[in-house]
């Protein structure tokens, strides 16, 4: 059941990518920030095969441009630039990050990041945007991740419902009773019925 929702994704090549950040800047004036680091998220529940690609691949180095992220993990990817100049300030290069399958070529979806450089970090005011995307992405990841709760499966409520009605029924030795004498139980069945109904209410409540 799962391959046959995932199908159209497979088949289209929209599946959503989970990438932080989604812009990369980096500064002449600071080498902390030469080297960034990109977060690829894969909430699914099938390794990804991933593929970095750049505009402008003399101006940067990728660490590990292409791998696999486990399902429900996550994988950093270390982006340096390695020709800091200034014709380079205010040009905006760009990153592709294409994923598939383990066991495809074909990309089933691909998330873009900007790059640029820039004189220096002290001629900018601080923005919360970052932050602000950051904690987007990483709930969009949780909520994709988290296991949806499920209720108990028909087959557990159709033998509670049997068992309730096995203790409703009359017992062997009774009387009067307008219930056919062959749909009477035994004390021994009703038990056993007892104790299955009691199994099954606390695998109700668990679930």
């Amino acid at each position: 059941m799962q391959q046959q929702h995932r199908q159209p994704d497979l088949v289209e090549g929209n599946l959503p990518v989970f990438v932080f950040p989604t812009e990369l800047i980096f500064y002449a004036d600071e080498r902390t920030s030469h080297k960034q680091v990109l977060t690829l998220y894969n909430p699914y529940e099938f390794a990804l095969k991933f593929k970095v690609l750049c505009t402008a691949p003399n101006k940067y180095s990728v660490v590990d441009a292409t791998g696999a992220v486990k399902p429900q993990c996550c994988v950093d990817i270390v982006i340096r630039h390695r020709d800091v100049r200034a014709c380079h300030f205010g040009v905006y290069d760009k990153f592709r990050l294409q994923v598939s399958e383990q066991s495809q070529r074909k990309a089933l979806g691909q998330k873009e990041v900007t790059a640029t450089l820039r004189p220096s970090a002290s001629q900018e005011p601080p923005s919360p945007r970052t932050q602000d995307e950051e904690r987007r992405v990483k709930e969009q990841f949780l909520d994709k991740s988290r296991p949806v709760a499920g209720g108990p499966s028909l087959l557990t409520v159709l033998l509670g419902l049997m068992c309730m009605v096995a203790l409703m029924l009359p017992t062997s030795g009774e009387q009067e009773s307008t219930v056919p004498v062959y749909l009477h139980l035994s004390v021994n069945k009703k038990l056993v019925a007892a104790y299955v109904l009691g199994l099954l209410t606390m695998v109700i409540l668990r679930t």
